[in-house]
Formats: structure tokens, sequence, C-alpha cells
């Protein structure tokens, strides 16, 4: 017989973006609320292994290249890597806009949003669907060599380590293949950021958030605790 169900649901899994600056009095908070817990050093980040079952995945938002974070503990260490000044290019593209910038410890040097506009898929057939798909993909063409101008225009004279892509993966990814940012795509990139329609604001905050520690944490079926 097939074990019944859980009550509560399946767990539940979210996502945070901490300082290097905070991280110390999130981890104090997490282990509050979930009863204490242990930890362990894995290969993907340090996780925090709570005693009512509530995992948090913490990762640095870059790796040490030569230059680990200092600090008696492995938390301390990740806090002080976090906290490291690097220089990062965003690229954040959807169907409805984009953003584009330089940050630097959470905070944008350089930017530019901007808005365009590629049609959703539709369920038509026929001629009416072929006509749809070629209005569409030129849409798409547009804006993905605006986003490049763009892009190049905002990193030109901006020295950065690492590109941070964010949005539609599919889109961000012709944009790094205009020849335009030939140069750029090869640099490392690190953890894609899922945002929304990328406005001014919400570029704001992808800087602040590609700066810091990006927390995963899975509590179990029906808990809603959250530190």
């Amino acid at each position: 017989m097939p074990a019944p169900a859980s009550a509560g649901g399946p767990p539940s899994v979210r996502t945070a973006f901490v300082s290097g600056a905070r991280l110390a009095g999130w981890v104090e908070r997490f282990g509050a609320s979930h009863r204490g817990y242990r930890l362990q050093d894995d290969d993907d980040g340090l996780r925090l292994v709570a005693a009512d079952g509530a995992e948090a995945l913490l990762q640095a938002p870059w790796p040490a290249d030569g230059r680990p974070g200092r600090g008696d503990g492995p938390l301390e260490r990740l806090a002080a890597l976090a906290s490291q000044p690097r220089t990062l290019g965003l690229l954040l593209v959807r169907r409805g806009g984009y953003g584009v910038g330089v940050a630097r410890e959470g905070l944008l040097l350089a930017a530019k949003a901007g808005t365009r506009y590629v049609q959703s898929r539709t369920a038509a057939g026929g001629q009416s669907q072929q006509r749809f798909a070629r209005r569409r993909s030129n849409q798409a063409d547009v804006l993905v060599a605006a986003v490049a101008e763009q892009a190049g225009m905002v990193f030109a004279g901006q020295a950065f380590e690492y590109l941070v892509p964010g949005g539609d993966r599919t889109l961000a990814d012709l944009v790094l293949e205009e020849p335009a940012l030939r140069n750029y795509a090869l640099l490392p990139r690190l953890a894609y950021l899922d945002v929304h329609e990328p406005r001014a604001a919400v570029l704001k905050k992808a800087a602040a958030d590609a700066c810091s520690v990006r927390i995963t944490v899975t509590d179990p079926a029906g808990s809603r605790t959250w530190p």
C-alpha cells in the first residue's frame, strides 16, 4: 500500500539574497526559528541543516579566484568573500524590455533600462500562425540588436570581472552572441538571475542581489517558518 500523502503538502522552497554584512544576523535568525542547525560544507555551498528538517543552502556570489574570504569559520569566510568589492556586468532582458548595468558592492555604477515589445505566443494555426511567427521573430531580432547596442554603450569604458545574465535565458544568450558584445561574452558568467520585466527598479535590485549571498531555503512540508 502506498504511503499516505503528507497533509502539509510539498516542501516550500524560497530564495533570498543577503549581503555579506548581514549574513551572520540572517544565520542567527534561521537557527532561532528552526531550533538550531548543523553546518555542512558541500560542493555547492554551505548548508545549514536545521533540527526541524529545514535546510538553507548558502552560495557565494562569485568564486574565490585566488582571493578567499578571511575568517575563523566557514560562515565568516563566506561573509568576507561576499563583501569583497568586485565589479560585475549585468544583462537582463525579457520580451517587454531590458536592463543593463555595471555594479560594484551592490550599487550601480552605470545603467540603462528600456522597453521593447515582442508578442506572446499564440495558439492560432495555418497561415495566420506563420505570419505571427515571422512577426514575432522580427520583433525578437530587433530587441536583441537594440539590447546589444545599449549594453555595448553602457559597458564601454567600464572594467568588470564577471557577467551576470538574467530574465529570459534564450534572449540573453542571443544578445551575448551579437558582435558588439563579443569580448564581454568571453567573461566568466555568474549565477543566472530570475527577474521580472527589467525596469530601473528591478535593475537596481539585481545589482544588490548579484553582490550578495544566494540562500535557498527548503522548509519541511506544511512549515511556513522564515527567518
